[in-house]
């Protein structure tokens, strides 16, 4: 029984997670409206994670310590593709940067193939092509190549590029637990928004009170959404089988585009929602268990 609740508390948690990360979009755009574009907003909002995690940070410097220099990286550089993600939304559309973020299991499965020299089941080889498929479709809805279009949609592919390395990294050499990886993760975002801020857009003069205003929404967006979702994420990962937290996690996409449909006018045609629908189905296939073949 006890078994049985913990797994529905986490299922819970990240669904909620996914939910949540669907409106993550709107704390950025309004710190945009607000005076800080571009990359100026998610540096605001990974800075103020830094801030918040500092102390747990201090209280596990040893752990922090005793950690691989690469398995530092590896979660460094997750916060960095995740930096990557959020700026994208400043400078694409909503449903569009999402889709093309959860292209990431196709990198991962070509990168554990290619780079790690990991097996590739048959179910994943064709989620793989659905993958690219569904990526062409939609981003040559209106005749043209199938390539990103402006600097969002760039970064949001870039960005699920990194984050298959990064897990990829995570997986094979990490032991750090959740609160001090959060930290880590952040740092790593942090750094990356505020090397591509003064390349994006010029330093934004602000007023004490804009300054105020901007600074408690960076909190709460750094609070909520970095620190108290990923923490909780990363505790539910542990306790749930990866199909499920990756099929829960899709609420993302339908939150994302209903919400940029309601709020800020965004939808998408019919062709990018076939797009979108195959890219969707491939990360289903992608986490769906498959049979290994049994030892001779």
């Amino acid at each position: 029984m006890q078994t049985e609740h913990r797994t529905l508390l986490a299922s819970a948690i990240v669904l909620a997670t996914g939910v949540l990360w669907g409106f993550y979009w709107l704390p950025v755009r309004a710190l945009g409206e607000m005076g800080l574009a571009g990359a100026w907003g998610t540096a605001a909002i990974t800075a103020a994670t830094v801030l918040l995690l500092s102390p747990l940070a201090v209280r596990h410097r040893r752990q922090l310590a005793r950690t691989q220099p690469v398995a530092l990286i590896s979660v460094a550089l997750g916060g960095a593709a995740f930096a990557l993600y959020s700026i994208g939304f400043v400078y694409g559309r909503v449903a569009i940067i999402i889709l093309l973020w959860f292209l990431s299991p196709v990198w991962s499965t070509l990168i554990g193939r290619y780079l790690m020299g990991w097996p590739t089941p048959r179910l994943r080889i064709v989620a793989i092509v659905l993958g690219l498929a569904g990526l062409a479709v939609m981003l040559g809805a209106d005749g043209e190549l199938p390539l990103p279009r402006g600097a969002g949609e760039w970064m949001s592919l870039i960005g699920g590029i990194l984050w298959s390395f990064s897990t990829t990294g995570i997986r094979t050499k990490s032991t750090i637990t959740a609160l001090p990886a959060a930290f880590i993760f952040a740092l790593g975002a942090a750094s990356t928004a505020l090397v591509l801020a003064p390349m994006l857009e010029p330093l934004p003069t602000l007023t004490s009170h804009q300054i105020v205003t901007m600074t408690g929404l960076a909190l709460l967006t750094g609070g909520l959404w970095w620190g108290l979702t990923l923490v909780a994420l990363m505790w539910a990962t542990l306790r749930l089988e990866p199909a499920r937290v990756s099929i829960l996690l899709m609420t993302e996409v339908l939150v994302g585009a209903v919400s940029a449909a309601l709020f800020a006018d965004e939808t998408l045609t019919g062709v990018e929602m076939t797009g979108g629908a195959i890219v969707l189905l491939a990360g289903v296939l992608e986490v769906l268990p498959v049979r290994t073949p049994r030892a001779a």
